[in-house]
């Protein structure tokens, strides 16, 4: 029977391991208001980009206006009473130098003075921290980026908890794997970890940049952080997907996965082996570590030279001669 053959050779096998992981943006901001009121004005849309400081809505202002005006009348006031008191001054220093008034009398004019500059300080602090606060009534972007949902209607009553809506800048992300407290040997910053498809494709490629001092006593596992690249857009924040660390390489041997077949929960392959100058198909159990592609990494039961059978081996049986033909001929 003519098959085809592989000749195993030893080659350079990457260690790795898969987790899931969940995408997280250090460029993505919760936008919530400093301060309460019904929502009078949106600006913005959903997926609209904006710049830094861009308005994105506005807070009924009007309460906050009519406060903001009453401090700066009672200012205006307080600035009369000093120039009162300060024209106070200067007469009684006319006065006291004829003899007319005492010491005492100046003194307690120029103190008249100094508490009407003290309480118009004051009085101009507050001001100040009043338009401050009118300002956080027109809610602005804090970093360029795209709008996220806006679930906030015109009308609505905001609190400073009320989320109003997400800038999130486009660009790298950052991946936290949690990989089990077994492998903490093998953690080092710098370490590949890759994103991963649907069907097992990389997507992404990153560096691990952080692990954690601490294991998670629940889990017991280990925190780590890898920026990844979104230049393509293909991740989006919070998502979750999978991600495979690659621990490093080894040398090992490979075979396809169509020549493994399965016998009792145990893994066999055919052995193309010479005998008495003829090419003979012999049963061989293997132990089989992770996929690689299309390929399992045989940890046992092979060695480089062996000639495995990789066509046709529903039809073959132990000892039954063959004729081996290379695979690609």
């Amino acid at each position: 029977m003519a098959v085809k053959v592989d000749t195993i050779s030893a080659q350079p096998i990457t260690d790795s391991s898969e987790y899931v992981s969940t995408l997280k943006s250090r460029d993505s901001a919760n936008i919530s208001p400093q301060v309460e009121g019904s929502i009078t004005q949106i600006y913005v849309h959903s997926g609209e980009h904006v710049n830094a400081g861009a308005p994105l809505m506005q807070i009924d202002p009007l309460k906050q206006e009519a406060t903001v005006r009453n401090q700066q009348a009672t200012t205006a006031a307080q600035e009369a009473n000093l120039k009162w008191a300060e024209q106070q001054y200067d007469r009684a220093t006319k006065l006291a130098a004829a003899g007319v008034i005492s010491r005492e009398q100046l003194d307690q004019s120029r103190a008249n003075i100094d508490a009407a500059k003290a309480q118009l300080a004051a009085m101009q602090a507050g001001v100040n921290e009043q338009e401050a606060q009118l300002r956080y009534y027109k809610v602005v972007a804090p970093m360029s980026g795209i709008v996220g949902d806006v679930p906030v209607r015109v009308g609505d009553r905001v609190t400073t908890t009320t989320l109003l809506t997400t800038v999130d800048k486009p660009g790298s992300l950052e991946a936290y794997v949690q990989v089990p407290v077994e492998r903490s040997a093998d953690l080092k910053v710098g370490k590949e970890v890759q994103i991963l498809d649907d069907q097992g494709k990389t997507i992404a490629e990153g560096k691990i940049t952080f692990i954690s001092p601490q294991v998670d006593t629940q889990t017991q596992t280990i925190l780590t952080k890898a920026i990844v690249p979104n230049d393509n857009g293909l991740l989006r924040t919070a998502e979750v997907v999978h991600a495979r660390v690659l621990w490093g390489t080894h040398s090992g041997i490979e075979v396809p996965v169509l020549a493994v077949s399965r016998i009792g929960g145990q893994f066999f392959v055919y052995v193309a082996d010479d005998s008495g100058g003829k090419s003979v198909a012999h049963q061989r159990q293997i132990k089989l570590g992770p996929m690689d592609g299309n390929n399992y990494v045989v940890l046992d039961g092979l060695k480089a030279g062996d000639k495995v059978i990789v066509s046709d081996t529903q039809m073959l049986a132990d000892g039954m001669p063959v004729k081996a033909q290379p695979q690609g001929s």
